[in-house]
């Protein structure tokens, strides 16, 4: 309820914005028939509605996190086209104020006051705000044409306090959220690929989300992620996307249980080490760490197959353990509280919603309205979380801002 008035505040100042600019359209297409004029009414208020009832929506009831994501997306770029109109808006109507103010008694010689031409919002404002405004919906556009399949590799230094000296400076690669059934450039995934293997990584992980809905899905691309390879081995974790609950439902069936056997066969024919709520000791010059893997854990309608107590099982003699939990609400959900020995998680999941801001020292995007770790490092006491932004896209076919991630860890003691 906290935040309850601050929503129904900014829903009040949304509706008075859009009536402003739904004013300053009406007045520059003045000439258009009153039915067009009303079916254009109805849709842009419909839409407005629209919007902000699936803000209300996406915040209190458990939406799928792609309903949410377009919801989210739309109301942000909706505002940001408005807000990108604003100015002009207001260089108008301070225009026609001066106007109002200074030359309001100047009427045409000879001519009654009542009969002067009346003060009208100048069209060129206008149409230049229109201009303004779709400059968001063109960098949509173009996230589609070129950011769906523009990928960034990140290096990131891991400082691991008790890292035994054997593996200081060795690297590590993540990728997350492949989602294979949403690819529709396989020259440019494979591309991808090379640019992983370039970076010579030494061990390799995959956190999940390998399709869509099927296993089936990954057909296509199966030859070119089984060329991920590392010479400490591939390790891998399924994400929420890979049982077949968004296909077959949460109900147990035959197909479904089939599905995810392909699922595992798939893993294994690639030369991917799924952990599935187990553990593996990665030993370098006779020093050893250990790597778990679980199955998904997420909050809320998310399933929670992951089994910690089991991941866990006879690692309390290793140094340093580095977990695979597809969902970062895991790790404040349950690592953090129950399981301090674990040095550090790798998630993916979120996409950065596949829009949004990325620099250096700054970064935004709507998600993080939803999960507080959505990309990125971050650390409490001794316990480190990375969310990779993940590979590939889902709903929406590409990426503004938030682009596809290749994460490339140096382990280093400290």
């Amino acid at each position: 309820m906290g935040r309850l008035p601050f929503i129904i505040a900014a829903c009040i100042l949304i509706t008075a914005f859009d009536i402003y600019c739904f004013n300053a359209l009406m007045a520059v297409f003045k000439n258009w028939k009153p039915r067009t004029k009303k079916i254009f009414g109805i849709l842009y208020w419909t839409f407005s509605v629209l919007l902000i009832v699936g803000i209300f929506a996406g915040i209190y009831l458990n939406l799928f996190l792609t309903l949410r994501a377009i919801i989210l997306v739309a109301f942000f770029l909706t505002v940001a086209c408005k807000m990108a109109m604003l100015p002009f808006l207001v260089i108008d109507d301070l225009r026609r104020l001066f106007i109002r103010l200074f030359k309001k008694k100047e009427v045409v010689k000879d001519q009654p006051i009542s009969e002067a031409e009346p003060i009208s919002r100048s069209e060129f404002l206008v149409k230049a705000g229109l201009v303004a405004a779709a400059v968001p919906l063109t960098s949509l556009s173009w996230g589609i044409i070129s950011g769906a399949y523009d990928y960034q590799v990140r290096k990131v230094n891991l400082i691991l306090p008790n890292l035994p000296k054997a593996f200081d400076g060795i690297t590590m690669a993540q990728i997350s959220d492949i989602h294979s059934g949403s690819f529709y450039n396989k020259t440019a995934v494979k591309g991808g690929v090379e640019m992983l293997m370039a970076q010579k990584p030494d061990f390799v992980f995959f956190t999940g989300d390998l399709v869509n809905n099927l296993t089936n899905e990954v057909r296509d691309y199966q030859d070119i992620f089984s060329k991920v390879k590392a010479p400490l081995g591939v390790y891998s974790s399924l994400g929420n996307h890979d049982y077949g609950d968004y296909y077959f439902g949460k109900e147990s069936s035959p197909a479904k249980v089939k599905n995810l056997k392909d699922m595992v066969d798939v893993h294994k024919i690639m030369g991917y080490d799924l952990l599935m709520n187990e553990n593996r000791r990665l030993k370098v010059d006779g020093e050893e760490i250990g790597i778990l893997g679980i199955e998904n854990w997420g909050m809320g309608r998310f399933p929670k197959y992951g089994k910690m107590e089991l991941a866990v099982k006879d690692t309390d003699d290793l140094p340093v353990k580095l977990l695979l939990s597809h969902d970062p609400s895991h790790w404040r959900g349950e690592v953090l509280e129950k399981y301090p020995q674990i040095d550090a998680m790798f998630s993916g999941h979120t996409h950065g919603m596949q829009f949004g801001v990325r620099l250096k020292e700054y970064q935004w995007s709507p998600v993080q309205y939803i999960y507080k770790e959505w990309a990125g490092l971050y650390q409490e006491q001794k316990q480190q979380l990375y969310v990779n932004v993940g590979y590939g896209f889902l709903g929406y076919p590409g990426r503004v801002g938030v682009l596809p991630e290749i994460t490339v860890f140096t382990l280093k003691r400290g």
